[in-house]
């Protein structure tokens, strides 16, 4: 059996205070005079896109915005924003946000390439052309979408979230600036952290992980826990702001070449039903889900244990386990989220179509054993 790891990650990655500033030469790079600027309503009326615009202006290209990206976004984001990109002849993609826009762009920059429907690439490696250029600029710390090859959209007829995994998805080029995330609120602050956690965690967790998933993952974890609580109580803070934009580097490389679990192919259904925080849905899911992976592979974490600053010293790995669990809930509850399902909207009748969806969710096979059906429904009951 071949041993062999493929990692994945754009061939430039800018970090740190002020590096948007310093994008221009590597725009310019591209030769492309005229880019489609996928973003929100929110970051482009509150000037965050006109910053991005004035250096691509310095680097002599014209932006098309496309403002309408959902939070959640619908497979009519992808398609509208496709038709502006050929209507307006453009020819690469810049998308300015977090997941939502970044997701949208990259699904975008596919169909241009491969045509057809959004719906039709729904699985692992269902195009054959690379996406157009796309440079990310993120402006929130934690899903690491413009790391990673994996994209979600929402399939508004079904009402299920579209998982796609496929290296032609991978951007051009990357842009983590934290000074676009200061003064984010602090509930969007906890749960893109809680996200990056959720990828740290389900990498090292996962049967696909390596070591340098592994050492990736683990860093990730012991900053997320030092700097986390700092980011969400003081906004501006900047130091905490930076170290978590290098958490989404760590996590997004981690579980882009390892993979992830059923935290979130749970949390993806809970999103696409009833549109809620993708962040949010893997908080409250981490501890439940792997309360009960920890019993199969155990081992993983006493590492995890370590890195969260906790000690393992003279412990089982079930111990640690324990220790690991209480953790995450009790970082929850310092950063906010919410403690229980019904108050976000979930009834109990749609108990039985989210497990039948989440067991055929493109991360399911990924987790370290798959749980049946009753199984997944008793574990969205224990937070409902």
């Amino acid at each position: 059996m071949s041993s062999t790891h493929v990692v994945y990650v754009p061939s430039t990655n800018l970090m740190g205070r002020g590096c948007l500033a310093d994008m221009g030469p590597y725009v310019a790079e591209l030769g492309c005079r005229k880019a489609l600027l996928v973003t929100d309503k929110f970051l482009n009326q509150s000037g965050i896109a006109d910053k991005v615009k004035q250096v691509l202006s310095g680097a002599g290209v014209e932006a098309v915005v496309y403002d309408e990206v959902k939070p959640n976004p619908t497979t009519k984001n992808v398609q509208d924003g496709v038709e502006l990109f050929q209507e307006s002849q453009c020819e690469f993609i810049v998308s300015v946000g977090g997941g939502s826009p970044q997701d949208a762009a990259k699904a975008i920059g596919l169909v241009v390439t491969n045509g057809g429907d959004i719906r039709s690439y729904e699985g692992v490696g269902k195009t054959r052309h690379k996406s157009v250029p796309i440079i990310a600029v993120n402006t929130t710390a934690g899903t690491s979408s413009e790391y990673t090859i994996n994209y979600v959209i929402t399939d508004e007829d079904r009402g299920v979230k579209m998982v796609m995994v496929d290296k032609n998805s991978l951007v051009t080029i990357s842009v983590n600036d934290p000074e676009l995330m200061t003064g984010k609120p602090a509930s969007l602050t906890a749960a893109t952290g809680m996200d990056a956690l959720t990828h740290a965690i389900e990498a090292i967790v996962t049967p696909g992980a390596f070591p340098v998933t592994n050492a990736t993952a683990l860093a990730a974890v012991e900053i997320i826990f030092n700097y986390l609580p700092r980011a969400v109580e003081k906004g501006e803070d900047i130091e905490a702001r930076e170290q978590m934009t290098y958490v989404m580097f760590l996590a997004g490389l981690a579980f882009n070449n390892a993979g992830l679990g059923f935290v979130h192919a749970m949390a993806h259904q809970l999103g696409g039903m009833y549109d809620l925080p993708h962040g949010v849905c893997n908080a409250m899911l981490l501890p439940i889900v792997e309360r009960e992976n920890a019993k199969r592979s155990p081992a993983k974490f006493r590492l995890i244990a370590k890195a969260a600053g906790l000690d393992p010293a003279g412990k089982s790995d079930a111990e640690c386990a324990d220790e690991v669990i209480k953790a995450i809930q009790d970082l929850s509850v310092k950063v906010g989220i919410p403690s229980k399902l019904s108050k976000l909207g979930i009834q109990e009748v749609d108990l039985e179509l989210l497990a039948d969806n989440a067991l055929k969710d493109a991360c399911a096979p990924g987790n370290p054993y798959q749980p049946t059906k009753d199984e997944v429904i008793a574990m969205f009951k224990e937070i409902l």
